[in-house]
């Protein structure tokens, strides 16, 4: 998927999905990050919203961040060509 947040590999960098303690690059703060407190809603809420808003001080995709912030109508374009193609349309 074409976003700045997943990686070409379709991992998703997500802060609530990274494992509980210190972020050694010192973006994230531990509550931030993966604890056996999270609800299945905040997780889901959290990728809804990383998906509608991406983050793009922190990308995994470099290239779509920049497109998501300079050219975002030809970004909304490639993601809807990407979602056609994997629905067979």
């Amino acid at each position: 998927m074409w976003h700045p947040n997943i990686y070409p590999s379709g991992l998703v960098c997500i802060s609530i999905l990274h494992p509980p303690g210190d972020d050694p690059n010192h973006y994230e703060h531990a509550s931030e990050r993966w604890s056996p407190i999270q609800s299945v809603e905040k997780i889901l809420i959290s990728v809804m919203s990383m998906l509608a808003e991406p983050n793009d001080e922190s990308p995994a995709n470099v290239e779509a961040a920049k497109m998501w912030r300079e050219r975002r109508t030809e970004y909304e374009q490639k993601v809807r060509d990407g979602v056609r193609r994997s629905l067979g349309l």
